[in-house]
Protein backbone atom coordinates (compact mmCIF):
# COMPACT_ATOMS: atom_id res chain seq x y z
CA UNK A 1 0.00 0.00 0.00
CA UNK A 2 2.79 2.47 0.83
CA UNK A 3 4.37 2.49 -2.61
CA UNK A 4 1.26 3.77 -4.38
CA UNK A 5 0.65 6.85 -2.24
CA UNK A 6 2.69 9.99 -2.69
CA UNK A 7 3.89 12.35 -0.01
CA UNK A 8 3.26 16.08 -0.37
CA UNK A 9 5.78 17.86 1.88
CA UNK A 10 3.75 21.07 2.21
CA UNK A 11 1.18 19.31 4.39
CA UNK A 12 1.68 19.59 8.13
CA UNK A 13 2.46 15.95 8.94
CA UNK A 14 3.46 16.37 12.54
CA UNK A 15 1.08 13.71 13.73
CA UNK A 16 0.60 13.27 17.48
CA UNK A 17 2.70 10.42 18.88
CA UNK A 18 -0.30 8.49 20.14
CA UNK A 19 -2.77 8.92 17.35
CA UNK A 20 -5.20 6.73 15.47
CA UNK A 21 -6.22 7.11 11.87
CA UNK A 22 -8.70 5.72 9.38
CA UNK A 23 -9.03 5.98 5.63
CA UNK A 24 -12.58 6.88 4.64
CA UNK A 25 -14.06 6.82 1.14
CA UNK A 26 -15.83 9.99 -0.05
CA UNK A 27 -17.30 10.95 -3.43
CA UNK A 28 -13.94 12.66 -4.12
CA UNK A 29 -11.76 9.72 -3.14
CA UNK A 30 -10.28 8.57 0.13
CA UNK A 31 -9.58 10.93 3.01
CA UNK A 32 -7.43 10.13 5.99
CA UNK A 33 -8.83 11.15 9.37
CA UNK A 34 -6.46 11.36 12.37
CA UNK A 35 -7.24 11.86 16.05
CA UNK A 36 -5.10 12.19 19.17
CA UNK A 37 -7.45 10.44 21.60
CA UNK A 38 -9.57 13.52 22.29
CA UNK A 39 -9.81 15.55 19.07
CA UNK A 40 -9.40 15.43 15.30
CA UNK A 41 -5.91 16.61 14.33
CA UNK A 42 -5.86 15.99 10.57
CA UNK A 43 -8.11 15.32 7.62
CA UNK A 44 -6.15 14.89 4.44
CA UNK A 45 -6.69 13.61 0.93
CA UNK A 46 -5.75 9.93 0.79
CA UNK A 47 -2.95 10.44 -1.73
CA UNK A 48 -1.02 12.78 0.59
CA UNK A 49 0.53 10.61 3.32
CA UNK A 50 2.35 7.32 3.41
CA UNK A 51 0.29 4.82 5.43
CA UNK A 52 3.30 3.70 7.50
CA UNK A 53 3.29 7.13 9.14
CA UNK A 54 0.09 6.31 11.01
CA UNK A 55 -1.53 3.68 13.21
CA UNK A 56 -4.66 2.64 11.32
CA UNK A 57 -7.41 1.93 13.82
CA UNK A 58 -11.09 2.89 13.81
CA UNK A 59 -12.16 4.66 16.99
CA UNK A 60 -15.53 6.10 18.00
CA UNK A 61 -14.27 9.64 17.29
CA UNK A 62 -12.95 8.67 13.84
CA UNK A 63 -16.22 6.91 13.01
CA UNK A 64 -18.16 10.00 14.14
CA UNK A 65 -15.98 12.21 11.93
CA UNK A 66 -16.48 9.85 8.98
CA UNK A 67 -20.24 9.88 9.54
CA UNK A 68 -20.31 13.68 9.65
CA UNK A 69 -18.27 13.83 6.42
CA UNK A 70 -20.79 11.47 4.79
CA UNK A 71 -23.62 13.78 5.90
CA UNK A 72 -21.71 16.78 4.51
CA UNK A 73 -21.28 15.10 1.12
CA UNK A 74 -24.98 14.17 1.06
CA UNK A 75 -25.77 17.86 1.63
CA UNK A 76 -27.46 17.35 5.01
CA UNK A 77 -24.67 18.67 7.28
CA UNK A 78 -23.59 22.30 7.14
CA UNK A 79 -21.79 22.56 10.48
CA UNK A 80 -19.43 19.97 11.92
CA UNK A 81 -19.68 19.10 15.60
CA UNK A 82 -16.30 17.57 16.39
CA UNK A 83 -13.48 18.46 18.77
CA UNK A 84 -10.59 19.85 16.73
CA UNK A 85 -6.91 20.21 17.65
CA UNK A 86 -4.95 21.59 14.68
CA UNK A 87 -1.32 22.38 15.47
CA UNK A 88 0.44 25.33 13.84
CA UNK A 89 2.07 28.64 14.50
CA UNK A 90 0.01 31.24 16.35
CA UNK A 91 -0.65 33.01 13.04
CA UNK A 92 -1.71 29.78 11.29
CA UNK A 93 -4.05 28.96 14.14
CA UNK A 94 -5.55 32.48 13.95
CA UNK A 95 -6.14 31.98 10.21
CA UNK A 96 -7.74 28.57 10.80
CA UNK A 97 -10.04 30.09 13.43
CA UNK A 98 -11.03 32.76 10.91
CA UNK A 99 -11.78 30.05 8.32
CA UNK A 100 -14.18 28.41 10.76
CA UNK A 101 -16.30 31.59 10.71
CA UNK A 102 -16.96 31.42 6.95
CA UNK A 103 -20.57 30.24 6.62
CA UNK A 104 -21.46 27.17 4.58
CA UNK A 105 -22.01 28.11 0.95
CA UNK A 106 -20.11 31.40 1.19
CA UNK A 107 -16.57 32.40 0.26
CA UNK A 108 -14.03 34.95 1.45
CA UNK A 109 -10.90 36.31 -0.16
CA UNK A 110 -7.42 35.97 1.27
CA UNK A 111 -7.58 39.73 1.93
CA UNK A 112 -10.81 39.27 3.91
CA UNK A 113 -9.13 36.66 6.09
CA UNK A 114 -6.02 38.83 6.50
CA UNK A 115 -8.20 41.71 7.72
CA UNK A 116 -10.10 39.37 10.05
CA UNK A 117 -6.84 38.25 11.67
CA UNK A 118 -5.79 41.86 12.24
CA UNK A 119 -3.04 41.77 9.61
CA UNK A 120 -4.62 43.42 6.54
CA UNK A 121 -1.45 43.26 4.43
CA UNK A 122 -0.79 39.57 5.14
CA UNK A 123 -2.56 38.06 2.13
CA UNK A 124 0.35 35.82 1.16
CA UNK A 125 0.95 34.55 4.70
CA UNK A 126 -2.79 33.84 4.89
CA UNK A 127 -2.45 31.83 1.68
CA UNK A 128 0.43 29.83 3.17
CA UNK A 129 -1.50 29.22 6.40
CA UNK A 130 -4.52 28.20 4.34
CA UNK A 131 -2.33 25.72 2.45
CA UNK A 132 -1.02 24.28 5.72
CA UNK A 133 -4.50 23.69 7.14
CA UNK A 134 -4.27 20.17 8.60
CA UNK A 135 -8.05 19.57 8.83
CA UNK A 136 -9.39 19.89 5.28
CA UNK A 137 -13.13 20.29 4.69
CA UNK A 138 -13.98 20.77 8.40
CA UNK A 139 -11.73 23.83 8.64
CA UNK A 140 -13.05 25.14 5.31
CA UNK A 141 -9.96 26.42 3.51
CA UNK A 142 -11.77 25.58 0.26
CA UNK A 143 -14.02 28.60 0.92
CA UNK A 144 -11.12 31.03 0.37
CA UNK A 145 -10.83 32.38 -3.17
CA UNK A 146 -8.87 35.08 -4.94
CA UNK A 147 -9.85 38.75 -4.68
CA UNK A 148 -10.97 38.49 -8.32
CA UNK A 149 -13.48 35.77 -7.26
CA UNK A 150 -11.48 33.08 -9.08
CA UNK A 151 -10.43 29.77 -7.61
CA UNK A 152 -6.86 29.69 -6.41
CA UNK A 153 -4.68 26.87 -5.09
CA UNK A 154 -6.03 24.00 -3.02
CA UNK A 155 -3.98 21.15 -1.62
CA UNK A 156 -6.48 18.57 -2.87
CA UNK A 157 -6.57 20.12 -6.35
CA UNK A 158 -8.74 22.83 -7.90
CA UNK A 159 -11.35 20.37 -9.16
CA UNK A 160 -11.94 19.20 -5.58
CA UNK A 161 -12.17 22.80 -4.38
CA UNK A 162 -14.67 23.57 -7.14
CA UNK A 163 -16.72 20.48 -6.28
CA UNK A 164 -16.86 21.41 -2.56
CA UNK A 165 -17.97 24.97 -3.35
CA UNK A 166 -20.61 23.71 -5.78
CA UNK A 167 -21.78 21.14 -3.24
CA UNK A 168 -22.31 23.91 -0.71
CA UNK A 169 -24.19 25.98 -3.27
CA UNK A 170 -26.39 23.02 -4.23
CA UNK A 171 -25.02 22.78 -7.77
CA UNK A 172 -22.86 19.66 -7.89
CA UNK A 173 -22.63 17.16 -10.66
CA UNK A 174 -20.36 14.15 -10.98
CA UNK A 175 -16.80 14.74 -9.86
CA UNK A 176 -14.36 14.81 -12.75
CA UNK A 177 -10.72 15.66 -12.00
CA UNK A 178 -9.12 18.33 -14.13
CA UNK A 179 -6.63 16.87 -16.68
CA UNK A 180 -3.59 17.76 -14.55
CA UNK A 181 -5.19 15.97 -11.59
CA UNK A 182 -5.81 12.61 -13.30
CA UNK A 183 -3.14 11.00 -11.11
CA UNK A 184 -5.44 11.35 -8.08
CA UNK A 185 -7.38 8.14 -7.77
CA UNK A 186 -10.94 8.21 -6.48
CA UNK A 187 -11.09 4.48 -5.77
CA UNK A 188 -9.39 2.95 -2.72
CA UNK A 189 -8.83 -0.36 -4.50
CA UNK A 190 -6.93 1.26 -7.36
CA UNK A 191 -5.01 3.60 -5.03
CA UNK A 192 -3.75 0.89 -2.75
Amino acid sequence: MASCLCYIPSMNTNFPEKCSAMLHQTPLGPVGIVENGTAITHIFWGHMVRPEQLRWKDTPLLKDAAGQLDEYFRGVRRIFDLPLAPQGTPFEEAVWQALLTIPYGETRSYADIARQTGRPSACRPVGRANGHNPISIIIPCHRVIGANKKLTGYTGGLSIKQYLLELEQGATSSFLPLPEEQHMSRDLSSTC
